[in-house]
This record gives structure tokens, sequence and C-alpha cells, in this order.
């Protein structure tokens, strides 16, 4: 098998409110095909996967004459089953990552640990509750579905910044490169890099 076939996966989630398939392959060179019904969701899921290099294709129909939500936190767990297939046991990486990313007045940092451990800390504040029509407070809803079932710790922080689209882009862009460099392989990592032996 090779490399890139052992850090892809593909997830198929139906539930009575959403119907979501996800592609992902961790060693691609970031080309996307995101159509989740939701357009800020395609414009944050692109960016995500162009600055993680990672190949994403997502389809998702949802219940958006309710609301965003069910679609956005599905999207998350979704996502997040993606990661966890694609890195198996997790055993070979890098296993850290961070980032900061500055868009325009705005300066966002993520750092991430895939440790099987699923915690988030979620320290952004965007004054705007809406941008166009998605509820701005959704993005903490995905982070919160991703990092469940992703298996990993994640803290988000905005240092500075105005605009809530320039932050919520900045978080997005923060997060792709930091899963980018922890889900890495490093050559002297056999295993899982823990000294207890295992994650």
């Amino acid at each position: 098998m090779s490399q890139s076939n052992m850090r892809s996966s593909s997830v198929a989630r139906t539930t009575k409110e959403t119907d979501i398939t996800v592609n992902l392959n961790l060693d691609g060179e970031g080309q996307a095909r995101v159509h989740t019904g939701v357009g800020f969701m395609d414009h944050m899921l692109t960016l995500f996967a162009v600055h993680g290099l990672f190949n994403l294709e997502i389809t998702a129909t949802g219940d958006v004459e309710v609301d965003d939500h069910h679609t956005v936190e599905d999207l998350g767990i979704s996502l997040g089953m993606a990661f966890a297939q694609a890195l198996g046991d997790k055993g070979g990486i890098c296993r850290y990552g961070h980032a900061y990313v500055p868009m325009d007045e705005t300066l966002v940092r993520v750092c991430v640990d895939c440790s099987n451990r699923p915690f988030l800390h979620y320290g952004v504040s965007v004054s705007e509750p809406k941008l166009g029509t998605f509820d701005t407070p959704l993005v903490k809803e995905f982070l919160r579905a991703f990092v469940l079932h992703a298996g990993v710790t994640l803290h988000v922080d905005l240092l500075h910044g105005e605009n809530g689209h320039h932050i919520l882009e900045a978080v997005f862009k923060a997060l792709a490169r930091a899963m980018a460099i922890a889900v890495a392989t490093h050559d002297k990592v056999t295993g899982q890099l823990s000294s207890k032996g295992v994650l």
C-alpha cells in the first residue's frame, strides 16, 4: 500500500438531519471540492484544504431550511472522523503543530496535539453575530465536533483583530497549517510519539 493510500480516508455519515461524504488525503496538494449547502463553510473548508495541502472532497446536504447548525456540526464530526481514519494509530507523525496566521489587522494562533485526548479551548470573540447568513458562533460548534472525533487537543486564540470575516478565515488557515505540521511524518519517529509508548 502506498503512503498516500495509507493516509487517505472516506467517511459517509447520514442522519435524519444531514447526509455528508468526506474524502481526505493527508498527503495531497491542496485540491478542494467542497459543496456543503452552507456557503461560508464551503469557503472556510476550501481554505483549510488549500493551506493544509490536503486533498479534500466534501458533499453535504442538510436541513438548512431550519438553520445551518446541524450541517455545520455534522461537518465537524465527519471531518474529524476522516482525520482519525487517515491517521490510524497516529504512529510516525510529528503529533504537535502550531501556526500563527495574520489576515490584515487580525492575528490568530492555533496549537494542536494529536493526543487521543479531545479538548477545545476557543479564545475567539467575533463582534458580528452573522456574516452574511452564517451564524458566527457555529465555528466553535464545528471545532468542538472536530476535536471530539479526530481525537485532538486544540487551542485557538485570537491575539488581535476586528473584522469578523478576517478573524474566522485566519482561524481556518491557522488550523490547516497546524494540522499539516502535526500530521506530517517524521523519519525519526517509529510508532506513537509518546514517552508512555502509547497515546
